[in-house]
């Protein structure tokens, strides 16, 4: 019966998991280089775009500085770090004038002390403890034959990262609301322009929510396969 269930999560939840992670990172790269090709009118790059941004809202102690990689962007706070990927760094198309303000965004949640940013920044160090830690419990507590009590440990030890998962929703949602507002009250890009730019951040919130969905339903499933939500645990 144990290799059957292990089956029932490849097929229930691994699988329409990884489609969904698919279908949401596709959707990101694919909108991305689609408004790459337009270029923003008033002619600012990315960084530009970020620090103007900044200013405005009274930021001045943020560096931006250029990181390699695709879409590895992403604002540091124990530093206050902005640092923009080669492709929104120095381009001044609509996807990196998108992308750099949202992650200006990021900063200016910070400055204003967030209330998820500062939940979620204080949640990293355990998760990175904790997820792995529950990969290891898990596994032993499904090789013993699904053993309740490591199985149970293990879920608490993944409900860190769930959290943390599902905390990361409205951190986002919000600095993409941020930098699509400020997008066009600076002067960064016209109303039309910004509704552009603003299907880069809408798809790439896609694949936060499906981080979200895809931690949540793996979490449920090892707590069925606990008994905890009604499982026939057969310690």
């Amino acid at each position: 019966m144990g290799f059957a269930l292990d089956f029932a999560y490849i097929l229930y939840i691994a699988i329409p998991m990884a489609i969904l992670s698919f279908i949401a990172s596709y959707l990101t790269k694919s909108t991305f280089q689609k408004y790459s090709k337009f270029i923003g009118s008033r002619g600012v790059t990315g960084a530009e775009a970020a620090r103007i941004m900044l200013e405005r809202n009274g930021v001045y102690d943020c560096r931006i500085e250029p990181i390699s990689g695709s879409l590895t962007d992403h604002y540091d706070p124990r530093d206050r770090t902005l640092r923009l990927s080669e492709d929104v760094y120095s381009s001044r198309s609509l996807s990196a004038i998108g992308v750099a303000c949202h992650e200006a965004g990021h900063a200016l949640q910070h400055a204003s002390n967030y209330a998820f940013l500062n939940f979620r920044s204080s949640l990293v160090p355990m998760v990175s403890l904790t997820s792995n830690l529950s990969i290891w419990v898990i596994g032993l507590g499904t090789l013993m034959g699904f053993n309740k009590t490591l199985m149970t440990i293990g879920c608490i030890l993944l409900a860190v990262a769930v959290l943390f998962a599902i905390v990361t929703l409205p951190v986002e949602w919000d600095a993409s609301a941020r930098a699509k507002k400020a997008m066009v009250t600076a002067g960064l890009v016209t109303p039309q322009e910004s509704e552009h730019a603003g299907k880069v951040l809408n798809a790439a919130f896609l694949t936060y929510l499906a981080a979200a969905v895809s931690s949540i339903m793996t979490l449920l499933y090892y707590l069925w396969r606990a008994g905890i939500l009604g499982g026939n645990n057969d310690d």
